[in-house]
Protein backbone atom coordinates (compact mmCIF):
# COMPACT_ATOMS: atom_id res chain seq x y z
CA UNK A 1 0.00 0.00 0.00
CA UNK A 2 1.43 3.40 -0.96
CA UNK A 3 1.41 6.52 1.24
CA UNK A 4 -1.76 7.95 -0.31
CA UNK A 5 -3.64 4.70 0.30
CA UNK A 6 -2.31 4.50 3.88
CA UNK A 7 -3.44 8.06 4.54
CA UNK A 8 -6.87 7.39 3.03
CA UNK A 9 -7.23 4.30 5.24
CA UNK A 10 -6.30 6.32 8.35
CA UNK A 11 -8.92 8.97 7.41
CA UNK A 12 -11.63 6.36 6.94
CA UNK A 13 -10.81 4.26 10.01
CA UNK A 14 -10.71 7.31 12.28
CA UNK A 15 -13.58 9.26 10.71
CA UNK A 16 -11.38 12.27 9.90
CA UNK A 17 -12.85 15.17 7.97
CA UNK A 18 -11.25 17.97 5.98
CA UNK A 19 -11.34 20.16 9.12
CA UNK A 20 -9.04 17.65 10.86
CA UNK A 21 -6.30 17.86 8.22
CA UNK A 22 -4.41 20.44 6.20
CA UNK A 23 -1.38 20.57 3.94
CA UNK A 24 1.79 22.41 4.95
CA UNK A 25 4.54 22.49 2.31
CA UNK A 26 5.59 18.82 2.01
CA UNK A 27 3.63 17.45 4.98
CA UNK A 28 0.12 16.52 5.96
CA UNK A 29 -0.80 18.13 9.27
CA UNK A 30 -3.39 16.63 11.63
CA UNK A 31 -5.16 19.13 13.87
CA UNK A 32 -5.72 18.70 17.60
CA UNK A 33 -9.24 17.32 16.96
CA UNK A 34 -7.85 14.90 14.39
CA UNK A 35 -5.23 13.59 16.82
CA UNK A 36 -7.90 12.93 19.43
CA UNK A 37 -10.17 11.24 16.88
CA UNK A 38 -7.30 8.92 15.95
CA UNK A 39 -6.51 8.25 19.61
CA UNK A 40 -10.07 7.26 20.45
CA UNK A 41 -10.78 5.38 17.20
CA UNK A 42 -7.67 3.25 17.67
CA UNK A 43 -8.12 2.82 21.43
CA UNK A 44 -4.75 4.32 22.32
CA UNK A 45 -4.17 4.68 26.07
CA UNK A 46 -1.75 7.41 27.20
CA UNK A 47 -0.27 8.44 30.51
CA UNK A 48 1.80 11.57 31.09
CA UNK A 49 4.70 12.24 33.42
CA UNK A 50 6.26 15.66 33.98
CA UNK A 51 10.03 15.43 33.52
CA UNK A 52 10.97 19.10 33.85
CA UNK A 53 8.68 21.95 34.74
CA UNK A 54 10.28 25.35 35.02
CA UNK A 55 9.05 28.88 34.48
CA UNK A 56 10.21 29.04 30.85
CA UNK A 57 10.60 25.35 29.93
CA UNK A 58 8.68 22.10 30.28
CA UNK A 59 9.17 18.49 29.22
CA UNK A 60 6.41 15.89 29.48
CA UNK A 61 6.87 12.17 28.83
CA UNK A 62 4.00 10.27 27.25
CA UNK A 63 3.73 6.51 27.56
CA UNK A 64 1.26 5.18 25.04
CA UNK A 65 -0.20 1.73 24.48
CA UNK A 66 -1.94 0.29 21.44
CA UNK A 67 -2.76 -3.40 21.81
CA UNK A 68 0.60 -5.01 22.70
CA UNK A 69 2.77 -2.11 21.54
CA UNK A 70 4.09 0.44 24.03
CA UNK A 71 6.07 3.55 23.16
CA UNK A 72 7.48 6.43 25.14
CA UNK A 73 8.02 9.85 23.66
CA UNK A 74 8.42 13.40 24.86
CA UNK A 75 6.94 16.80 24.24
CA UNK A 76 8.61 20.04 25.22
CA UNK A 77 7.81 23.72 25.16
CA UNK A 78 9.87 26.79 25.93
CA UNK A 79 9.77 30.48 25.20
CA UNK A 80 11.89 29.79 22.09
CA UNK A 81 9.54 27.10 20.75
CA UNK A 82 6.07 28.26 21.73
CA UNK A 83 4.18 31.51 21.32
CA UNK A 84 1.90 30.40 24.14
CA UNK A 85 3.06 30.91 27.71
CA UNK A 86 1.38 27.77 29.10
CA UNK A 87 4.38 25.53 28.57
CA UNK A 88 3.20 22.42 30.44
CA UNK A 89 -0.02 22.25 28.45
CA UNK A 90 1.82 22.75 25.17
CA UNK A 91 4.37 20.07 26.09
CA UNK A 92 1.52 17.68 26.93
CA UNK A 93 -0.22 18.37 23.60
CA UNK A 94 3.03 17.78 21.73
CA UNK A 95 3.72 14.54 23.62
CA UNK A 96 0.17 13.31 22.93
CA UNK A 97 0.46 14.13 19.25
CA UNK A 98 3.81 12.37 18.90
CA UNK A 99 2.62 9.29 20.77
CA UNK A 100 -0.51 8.91 18.62
CA UNK A 101 1.36 9.46 15.37
CA UNK A 102 4.15 7.05 16.34
CA UNK A 103 1.77 4.26 17.31
CA UNK A 104 -0.24 4.60 14.12
CA UNK A 105 2.93 4.78 11.97
CA UNK A 106 1.68 8.11 10.58
CA UNK A 107 5.16 9.66 10.63
CA UNK A 108 6.23 7.11 8.04
CA UNK A 109 3.69 8.54 5.58
CA UNK A 110 4.60 12.20 6.15
CA UNK A 111 1.97 13.13 8.74
CA UNK A 112 2.72 15.49 11.61
CA UNK A 113 0.66 16.96 14.42
CA UNK A 114 -0.42 20.59 14.41
CA UNK A 115 0.81 21.03 18.00
CA UNK A 116 4.33 19.85 17.23
CA UNK A 117 5.46 23.24 15.95
CA UNK A 118 3.91 26.68 15.78
CA UNK A 119 4.83 26.69 12.08
CA UNK A 120 2.39 23.79 11.50
CA UNK A 121 -0.66 25.84 12.47
CA UNK A 122 -3.11 26.36 9.66
CA UNK A 123 -2.91 29.85 8.26
CA UNK A 124 -6.17 31.61 7.63
CA UNK A 125 -6.66 34.11 4.85
CA UNK A 126 -8.40 37.33 5.82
Amino acid sequence: MNKTEQLRTLYQECNLTKEDVHKHQHYTIITRTGIEKIQFAKGIKITFEPITTERDFCVIKATATLKDEIIETFGSAAKETSHNKYYCEMAEKRALSRAVLKLTKAYSIGVFGEDEADAFKKTTKN
